[in-house]
């Protein structure tokens, strides 16, 4: 498969952060990353309510405010506008990471370079272009209790980001639980990538040759369908 009909077929990044959204329990303390995953608070499900940690010190932020309606004395980490919810918490970097270190997150949201078979990750580089420090990576994927990844499935120049092993820095060791991708939703159980679900119009062949490891299955897997957005 040609970048060109992968471009054509995947999901945006709206759409990614859309299907993780949808896994969020209600009243869930959720750490968002720096990116693309900060768009999962846009989309909430109807019925249930996030509770958003930014490591800089604010509980319970909401969606990013209209343009030209920012107040930039409320920003989160990736230093973009954030509006507040009503019981929203102001607090000091250090109690942020004493809530990170101590457990206290059921779920942090990042991004990825590559992820491993066996559930390392590495989203960091100090390369062309790359932020030049892990920053609070480190203590939320090893802090949080569960750990997801967006990314697109493959880098620009195609080459897969789920992979066997990781050969850039790593973040963290065995801590993904499950990555939501362009093309798939897979998780990482006992070692290995289990495919949960696929975009329709991709066929498995077409999904393994794209990825850096054996895809397994345990069970049906489902159609990965988000809407346009």
């Amino acid at each position: 498969m040609t970048m060109e009909q992968l471009a054509e077929i995947k999901l945006s990044n709206a759409q990614i952060a859309w299907r993780a959204a949808q896994d969020i329990e209600d009243g869930a303390y959720v750490n968002l990353g720096i990116g693309f995953p900060e768009m999962v608070a846009k989309f909430q499900p109807e019925g249930r309510e996030a509770i958003f940690h930014t490591e800089n010190g604010v509980l319970g932020f909401g969606e990013a405010p209209a343009a030209g309606e920012e107040d930039w004395d409320l920003i989160n980490a990736g230093k973009k506008a954030i509006t507040l919810k009503p019981g929203s918490a102001f607090f000091h970097h250090a109690d942020s990471f004493a809530m990170v270190r101590g457990g206290h997150l059921d779920v942090a949201i990042l991004g990825a370079y590559q992820v491993a078979e066996n559930g390392d990750l590495a989203n960091w580089s100090t390369g062309r272009g790359g932020v030049p420090a892990v920053g609070g990576a480190m203590d939320l994927v090893h802090g949080a209790k569960r750990v997801a990844v967006l990314t697109d499935h493959v880098t620009k120049k195609g080459d897969p980001k789920l992979v066997a092993s990781c050969t850039m820095p790593l973040t963290g060791v065995g801590c993904v639980t499950r990555i939501y991708t362009s093309l798939a939703v897979v998780d990482v159980e006992a070692g290995r990538f289990v495919l949960r679900e696929k975009l329709p119009v991709i066929t498995m062949e077409n999904l393994q040759a794209l990825t850096g490891a054996e895809l397994t299955t345990n069970g049906p897997v489902g159609d990965l369908i988000a809407p346009d957005l």
